[in-house]
């Protein structure tokens, strides 16, 4: 199994990124708050990674943190929660937040993520309360993105939260409520995610 990548980002298109190392082509799936960590230009870096296999499919997922990996890999084992969905939750809110809302019972904050509803929240709850002590979680480095010029930066935006579980009407009123010009598409996946959040 692939277990890390080092190497550098070639291509972004959230939750998908291609990564060369070596001369080969790796297509990853990560999290928002991995794209807010990446670094700019043609510098190196480092992905944790899992491999998920499927008969339809092989998936590869990347983090910046080992912690969020290991938050990842527990959201598998909970019952009805999928690459996409642990890949939306990590999206969603930091592991610092997740924590505080799984070990308060906050079902309210939680069905604010994209496809989990009141069932799902209330048993990631309960699913894990236990398993959150052994993973360190870390607040993600919200860097502030480049502005650029490209004015389909609403347009990418809207296509990463409608890659990460939401209705595309939804995506489109979270771009909407947050968009300036000059906004880069991470700021603006990042500041719409956080507005959704505070609801």
């Amino acid at each position: 199994m692939i277990g890390l990548l080092r190497g550098r980002v070639l291509a972004k298109q959230p939750p998908s990124l291609l990564l060369e190392v070596n001369g080969v082509g790796y297509e990853v799936e990560a999290p928002m708050s991995t794209f807010y960590d990446l670094p700019d230009g043609d510098q190196e870096v480092v992905l944790y990674t899992h491999m998920m296999v499927r008969d339809d499919a092989h998936s590869l997922f990347g983090f910046i943190r080992e912690s969020d990996r290991a938050l990842f890999r527990s959201l598998l084992k909970v019952n009805g929660v999928g690459g996409k969905m642990a890949l939306a939750i990590l999206s969603g809110m930091s592991s610092d937040e997740f924590a505080l809302f799984i070990q308060s019972g906050d079902v309210k904050a939680l069905c604010r993520l994209p496809g989990v509803g009141k069932k799902t929240a209330e048993r990631l709850i309960i699913e894990m309360r236990d398993r959150l002590e052994g993973i360190e979680t870390v607040s993600p480095l919200l860097a502030a993105g480049t502005p650029v010029q490209d004015s389909s930066a609403d347009a990418d935006a809207v296509s990463a939260l409608v890659a990460l579980g939401y209705k595309a009407p939804e995506a489109s009123r979270m771009v909407s409520a947050v968009f300036e010009a000059g906004m880069d598409t991470e700021t603006l996946i990042r500041i719409a995610l956080q507005n959704k959040a505070r609801g």
